[in-house]
């Protein structure tokens, strides 16, 4: 008899615990997104391009436009331009900024500066030499640099001169 009670006792407790596995979860989930609905707000109105035109009522240059300036004296225009009929020497081809300076050399009173060139040629030169891409002319030449002057030209078409060095790199 208490066999079969035990039996009866196991087996109703196996019928309470039959039925789908994790059905209270199941239904959670079922009933938990049943009054939401997503909102979505309108995208923001997109105002049409007005463009802006560049012309003399507004008083402001045109940025796209090259401006050249007044000269206000017609006689300074090309002021110290250099001699742009002149043969090229070889070392006007390179930038002066790929030149160095590796060397110096004295012959007959005369200093001479060794040039590493861009192309990795070595080249002398002396005072009165051209050097550059900007009508650069060696002024003097020691053993720790080359002093260069440079004719640049401004916007305005005026040629101003600059000075420039290379320095004796070690």
């Amino acid at each position: 008899m208490r066999v079969a009670f035990v039996i009866l006792f196991a087996s109703m407790t196996l019928v309470g615990c039959g039925g789908e596995e994790f059905q209270d979860l199941k239904d959670f989930v079922r009933d938990s997104g049943a009054d939401m609905r997503g909102k979505v707000s309108p995208p923001p109105e997109i105002k049409p391009y007005e463009p802006f035109g560049y012309d003399n009522s507004t008083g402001i240059a045109d940025p796209f436009k090259p401006h050249k300036s007044e000269v206000k004296n017609a006689n300074h225009t090309g002021q110290n331009q250099p001699n742009l009929d002149r043969p090229k020497e070889e070392l006007e081809e390179f930038p002066l900024e790929t030149l160095k300076m590796v060397g110096y050399l004295q012959q007959a009173n005369v200093g001479y500066g060794v040039i590493r060139a861009s192309d990795g040629k070595l080249h002398r030169i002396k005072a009165g030499n051209y050097i550059g891409t900007n009508f650069g002319q060696v002024i003097s030449v020691s053993d720790s640099d080359i002093k260069i002057k440079e004719m640049v030209q401004d916007s305005a078409g005026d040629w101003s001169e600059r000075e420039s060095s290379l320095q004796l790199v070690q």
